[in-house]
């Protein structure tokens, strides 16, 4: 629309097309970027930093700093970064001089002293990244740097930065501002797509399986927020059965018929997916869980056990070391005993694996030893393993901190080639005892105690801890 006055676009409508004209991806091939406009763009963070000029200006500022970020290339975003950690860090002597002045306080003075030292303590870049919310694009734009720089940063590169993202995704992505929606067959077909790209747990190989996954006896949901609306956040998806499962493709079998949902007694978890890379850090999976709980008790209220059916993503490398470190030989099954002295596999691990491939393909009967030396092992390792005090597993650590109890370990629950390398085909049940999640919780959170069934707790009894270096 143009003015019949002027033929010109009104003020606002030109803002905004130079607002999304500057947010817009960066088309065609980068260009370096010269010495010139390195010193723009300090400047222009600068600026934002600073704040002045309004809320208008501050939207402009920000949707240029997006284009220019956008236009660079990976050596110039780890630059970016560095600029961004080096130059707008927190300002020492002005919070050195803050705690004097809050020293030296009384009164209503030491009040205003407390608040000019608490301002202090925010770095200038983290006004820089508030600001990202002014423009339409700006949160997902922030998340996509942010997954940037996990991506080109070594660990504990840029940890000052990315303190700072966290702590502006800490308050935008507060459960109080997240939507849960159901994502079902009929879902748009954009949804479905990421849905298939994100999954992180069970690759979804076609659209049948994609299907079945969505069919009436399964439930898929998602967290969304309202300024990434065609992103997903997390997603969980669900199977309604009649008992605790035990074995992941049966579970996922597209030929298997459709229970009727309103039969369903136990309703399992059996994949968890964080969708976005870069808010890595920023907790959703409890509430997503609860959330989900809440709402399938009131669809079905015939539920009575909720469950997952979880992988062991670290056992296989933690039980790989311990074998080549000869960790307890003479208890080990005489079946994998009998596998080294042939001579023909390298190593402990590779001779296991060999074994539980044979028993999956039928070529060996089932070895109840083997068996259960195994299944000690796991429970060992995911009730007695620590990092920082808290459970190695990663997948055992997100549950026990969400109250979960460890209910039962699955003997070739996952036969596939890649759950016999990563756990030799074994997978677990967490149980979310609605009675005792909130005592679960407490009792990890103070004391670090790991909820389990009796039965495995007692296996671990005959295992020794594996020697820790000096």
């Amino acid at each position: 629309m143009t003015s019949p006055q002027s033929g010109k676009a009104p003020a606002r409508i030109g803002f905004w097309r130079r607002l999304v004209g500057l947010a817009a991806p960066h088309a065609g091939p980068r260009r370096a970027v010269g010495r010139r406009a390195w010193s723009g763009l300090r400047t222009l963070l600068a600026e934002l930093a600073e704040g002045k000029g309004g809320e208008s200006l501050a939207r402009e500022r920000v949707a240029r700093l997006i284009g220019h970020y956008t236009a660079l290339d990976t050596p110039e975003r780890r630059r970016f970064f560095t600029l961004l950690e080096a130059d707008f860090e927190v300002e020492e002597a002005r919070v050195m001089a803050s705690i004097e002045a809050y020293r030296g306080a009384d009164g209503p003075a030491r009040v205003r002293s407390r608040a000019s030292l608490l301002q202090s303590l925010e770095s200038p870049r983290l006004r820089i990244l508030s600001q990202f919310k002014l423009v339409p694009e700006g949160v997902h734009a922030l998340v996509s740097m942010r997954a940037d720089l996990l991506k080109l940063a070594p660990e504990g590169a840029f940890a000052g930065l990315d303190q700072d993202f966290l702590r502006v995704f800490s308050a935008w992505f507060d459960i109080g501002f997240l939507e849960l929606k159901r994502i079902g067959w009929s879902s748009p077909a954009a949804l479905l797509e990421k849905l298939i790209r994100y999954e992180a747990v069970h690759e979804i190989k076609s659209w049948s399986d994609l299907r079945n996954r969505l069919d009436s006896d399964r439930r898929c949901y998602a967290f969304f927020h309202p300024r990434m609306p065609d992103e997903p956040l997390i997603f969980v998806e669900v199977a309604l059965v009649r008992s605790l499962a035990d074995n992941v493709q049966a579970l996922l079998d597209e030929q298997a018929p459709t229970l009727d949902p309103a039969t369903a007694t136990t309703a399992i978890f059996y994949s968890i997916s964080n969708a976005q890379a870069g808010l890595r850090g920023v907790s959703m999976g409890e509430c997503l869980i609860k959330r989900v709980v809440q709402l399938l008790m009131q669809e079905f209220p015939r539920l009575r056990q909720f469950a997952t059916l979880s992988p062991l993503p670290g056992f296989g490398a933690w039980l790989d070391a311990r074998l080549a470190d000869g960790a307890e030989s003479q208890k080990w099954p005489a079946a994998l005993a009998a596998q080294l002295a042939g001579g023909a596999m390298r190593s402990p691990a590779e001779a296991l694996r060999h074994l539980m491939r044979q028993i999956i393909d039928g070529d060996r009967p089932e070895d109840p030893a083997l068996k259960a030396w195994l299944t000690r092992e796991c429970a060992a390792y995911l009730l007695r393993e620590k990092k920082r005090a808290e459970p190695l597993d990663p997948v055992a650590r997100f549950h026990f901190s969400n109250g979960a109890s460890l209910g039962r370990i699955n003997w070739l629950a996952d036969p596939s080639r890649h759950g016999v390398q990563q756990s030799f085909g074994l997978m677990v049940n967490y149980l979310y005892t609605l009675r005792e999640i909130d005592a679960n919780h407490r009792a990890f959170a103070e004391t670090g105690r790991l909820a389990a069934a009796p039965e495995i707790s007692k296996l671990i009894d005959g295992v020794a801890r594996p020697a820790r270096p000096a």
